[in-house]
């Protein structure tokens, strides 16, 4: 990072038996040990070495909570949802804002610092993705959720920037995608007709797509692609923290 910046590690929970944490047999997901680290602390630490000054965690459990304390991280109580969350977390450290997840579990510094390296100098906010084939040749099994465009097939990578004030107007957008985050074919119906015709004929690219869900904003909305495969694996089921368990013990 060229200057200090403030991050924020979103630790909710969605309500219910979390399968993963029940796999592994903890409270919550984010204290899965992992190579002796929580993967709290995992995040936290790849944030700090990033360049992350002022860390907070968006939690909602208490024993999340006190991990968080005990981290030197401040401690945000978390929303009915992460765009919620993100907008309390704006209103607390402000902007620009580094915005990840805590089962983000094999983040390593050099994948923000690109990132950032890589966004636009006029983008409010950014978002960062990965293409299928770079993400199948670093993980080689792994089953993410594609959105595909002309481009390719691309996954999240649960990494964002929140650049300026006005990429607050992003998060009404984002509550309407996390609803419909398992159904692509909706999150791209907001685009309008005309840009859906272009997505159906195979004509619509991720960055016209991203920079015209921006527009709709009201802002300057960036899809960043990045290099790195294993940004796009988070521990969203049992299946993730084996396949994470083995790229560690392969390390």
């Amino acid at each position: 990072m060229t200057k200090p910046i403030n991050a924020l590690i979103l630790a909710g929970s969605r309500g219910g038996v979390d399968p993963v944490a029940a796999y592994a047999g903890v409270a919550h997901k984010a204290l899965i040990l992992l190579d002796g680290q929580t993967l709290l602390a995992r995040v936290a630490q790849a944030l700090r070495d990033a360049g992350a000054t002022h860390i907070a965690v968006s939690v909602s459990e208490d024993t999340v909570r006190a991990a968080a304390s005990a981290l030197g991280l401040t401690v945000l109580t978390a929303a009915s949802g992460p765009s919620r969350s993100v907008r309390d977390g704006i209103e607390a450290l402000g902007t620009p804002l580094v915005v990840t997840t805590a089962d983000h579990a094999l983040l390593q510094p050099e994948w923000i610092t690109r990132f950032l390296a890589d966004a636009p100098a006029d983008a409010d906010v950014a978002a960062l993705l990965a293409r299928q084939d770079v993400i199948e040749s670093a993980a080689p099994g792994t089953r993410r959720t594609y959105l595909r465009f002309a481009d390719g097939a691309w996954s999240g990578c649960n990494l964002f920037h929140f650049a300026t004030p006005r990429a607050v107007a992003a998060l009404d957008l984002w509550a309407q995608v996390e609803a419909d985050r398992k159904r692509p074919w909706r999150i791209v119906r907001r685009l309008g007709l005309g840009t859906l015709l272009r997505y159906m004929s195979g004509r619509l690219t991720l960055v016209a797509a991203i920079a015209h869900l921006g527009r709709l904003a009201g802002l300057n909305a960036a899809a960043v692609s990045t290099p790195f495969g294993l940004a796009a694996v988070d521990v969203d089921k049992p299946a993730d923290l084996d396949l994470v368990r083995d790229l560690i013990a392969r390390r």
